[in-house]
């Protein structure tokens, strides 16, 4: 279909979260909204997430603030994203405690074949239209029972996924600077107890796009660290000026980062060409195909099998590993494709004469250490000095409904029992 080289082009040719023209940076307020006397007295929970932040990087780029904070609270060995290892389905993963497959956001771009409609990341339509999105968000759990919640710049926090948008949200966009991000968040925690959020959830590009664009080993990368960690501080510091009680702090990213061989790209099998039988997702890590006629598949498989190579697996949607919950058996909204082409890290697909950025991120994290994610936590509900092992994202949704007091009312993948120790109670 078309659409589907669209979408293709749209990858290819647009940075994450793109911009062009005139930005709208007001926020947004749901008018008519109070916390209930009972929400009054539950802890507050401030989620921030830094993209790309990758598992090692507050210990390799000595981030003092998140190393101080963290060793007196909660630090994880790294946080297993969930597959694949992208933006937009692991921060909606982090806020419904759903695999992608489960919530539907499989890709930053992908087709829907029921709706016959794209979806894009970049597309301002497409971020804001609840429909997309499976799962309810913590925001909208807070809302329906009684807690305001805010967001700063959060996948999906503009749209109206699950019933309810937050109290207070900014529509995405990246004029604010890390520092701004930080009062912004101080004036919501100054408004009158009925009115001020008690979840609040916070978002920081910086280090994704150092990532992305110079690579993860590079002083870019340890600049945008630092230039995170330095917020963070701020944070902390301004919050604890205000003299709340029982604030509490969640720091975690979407996934890691690793640096890819570009110079010599894995070629896109010729026969995909042919629009007339497949359609296919190139995010570069994984290649997603679609065939058209479904008595095909198997002979399609085949002869992409045949053609033997170290550098990729091919795998039908029934056989992908069980452990991804990325196979047909999980395809929920049936937007996987029937074939999938995995890359060897550091290998990635791209189109003949079309180049990539230095460092990229979507590989499986069970095999590639690289696309760990950085998981700490602080605060007076959390234990003391903890070092726990790695854990899958799903599991952050049920810690933050528990300290919350929220009922979780419908069903999710992430269960309390994993991370439940890391609580003082």
């Amino acid at each position: 279909m078309k659409r589907g080289i669209q979408l293709f082009l749209l990858f290819i040719s647009l940075s994450v979260f793109a911009q062009k023209g005139n930005v709208d940076t007001a926020q947004i307020v749901i008018p008519n909204r109070y916390n209930s006397v009972e929400a009054q007295t539950k802890p507050y929970v401030i989620m921030i997430s830094a993209d790309g932040f990758r598992y090692d990087y507050a210990r390799k780029y000595k981030a003092e603030n998140l190393q101080k904070f963290s060793s007196q609270g909660i630090q994880a060995k790294a946080m297993i994203p969930s597959y694949p290892s992208i933006t937009f389905p692991n921060h909606w993963t982090l806020v419904t405690g759903l695999y992608p497959s489960h919530h539907g956001l499989i890709d930053n771009y992908f087709y829907d074949y029921q709706r016959k409609e794209g979806y894009a990341m970049s597309d301002k339509k497409n971020a804001e239209d609840g429909s997309w999105y499976g799962g309810v968000p913590l925001w909208g759990l807070a809302e329906k029972q009684g807690m305001i919640s805010a967001s700063l710049m959060w996948v999906g926090s503009a749209s109206d996924a699950g019933g309810k948008r937050p109290t207070y949200y900014y529509p995405y966009h990246e004029k604010f600077t890390p520092s701004e991000k930080v009062d912004k968040v101080i004036d919501w925690l100054q408004l009158p107890m009925d009115k001020r959020p008690h979840f609040i959830s916070l978002y920081f590009p910086e280090v994704d796009g150092s990532g992305h664009h110079y690579g993860p080993d590079t002083k870019e990368t340890e600049n945008a660290v630092h230039l995170v960690d330095q917020a963070i501080g701020e944070l902390v510091q301004k919050v604890n000026n205000l003299g709340l009680k029982n604030v509490n702090y969640i720091f975690v990213s979407d996934h890691g980062m690793i640096k890819v061989d570009g110079a010599n790209p894995l070629e896109i099998p010729e026969m995909l060409m042919d629009k007339s039988r497949f359609d296919f997702y190139n995010s570069q890590t994984l290649l997603r195909v679609y065939v058209k006629n479904p008595s095909e598949v198997k002979t399609v498989y085949k002869e992409l099998k045949s053609h033997k190579t170290e550098d990729y697996q091919v795998y039908l949607d029934k056989k992908l590993p069980k452990y991804l919950h990325f196979a047909a058996r999980d395809d929920k909204y049936n937007r996987i494709g029937q074939i999938l082409l995995v890359p060897k890290a550091p290998k990635v697909f791209l189109p003949k004469g079309k180049t990539t950025s230095a460092g990229k991120h979507g590989y499986n994290p069970r095999i590639v250490p690289e696309m760990k994610a950085s998981f700490f936590a602080w605060g007076p509900e959390f234990k003391d000095g903890l070092v726990i092992d790695e854990f899958s994202n799903v599991n952050v949704y049920p810690l933050v409904a528990k300290i919350l007091g929220l009922k979780i009312d419908q069903p999710i993948d992430g269960k309390l029992k994993v991370v439940q120790k890391i609580l003082k109670k």
